[in-house]
């Protein structure tokens, strides 16, 4: 699979180009559109129950959309729910990817997309807890809210990055979920920062620009203010 992604990084479409019977997992609701020929197929990947914990868990939809092109070859065309930027990772099998939940957009058939812990977040809060795992060989496309920032780690090179606005990193990093001010929740709750990632090279961190969960608390105030 070759994917070609134009109106970046505003409103970033990916076109996933496949060679005849090639197929390309997608999130359900992400085509928007594809060449003639395509075959589609929606389908619980890896199971009822896999299903479940990548939905539930994961905050991906239970069925993905598996399209499989015909004998000339096809296309298929991904867009994101929120405005942003799209980024296509390589995996070669030698590492896997975590993925923030919401985030993942497309993939290789051969790529497994399961659900990973990444920390107690999820016991009290709307972030991080269960995120997107990605692993095999082949390409995987991922979608941000807003721009996307990419901060390289040298080994043993430390950074912090709030997890509204982390989007993915390599299984190779090291990390640690914190409490943005250590020790001090009624802190936290007065700075706006509740939990964020400590993470510790060599590698790099994928990082949006915008904020998902400031996006819904002014939507939620705005619709209150008018009720």
């Amino acid at each position: 699979m070759q994917v070609e992604i134009r109106h970046a990084p505003s409103f970033a479409v990916a076109r996933c180009v496949l060679s005849g019977g090639e197929q390309v997992k997608v999130e359900a609701g992400a085509m928007s559109a594809h060449s003639t020929g395509m075959s589609l197929e929606a389908k619980v990947d890896g199971g009822v129950l896999k299903g479940l914990k990548r939905s539930i868990l994961g905050g991906e939809s239970l069925f993905l959309s598996t399209f499989t092109a015909p004998a000339p070859g096809g296309w298929v065309d991904v867009a994101a729910k929120l405005p942003g930027d799209l980024r296509v990772l390589e995996l070669d099998g030698s590492q896997a990817w975590v993925i923030e939940r919401g985030n993942w957009l497309a993939s290789d058939a051969s790529v497994v997309v399961d659900t990973k812990w990444s920390g107690f977040k999820s016991l009290i809060g709307g972030e991080g807890g269960f995120m997107v795992h990605a692993e095999g060989t082949g390409k995987v496309v991922v979608a941000s809210y807003g721009a996307i920032d990419v901060i390289s780690l040298a080994a043993g090179e430390s950074v912090v990055v709030d997890t509204s606005h982390m989007l993915a990193f390599p299984d190779t990093v090291s990390y640690e979920l914190r409490r943005a001010v250590e020790g001090r929740s009624i802190q936290s709750m007065k700075s706006g920062e509740g939990f964020v990632f400590h993470f510790t090279g060599p590698g790099d961190i994928l990082t949006q620009t915008r904020n998902q969960q400031q996006l819904l608390a002014w939507i939620n105030t705005e619709i209150g203010s008018r009720e």
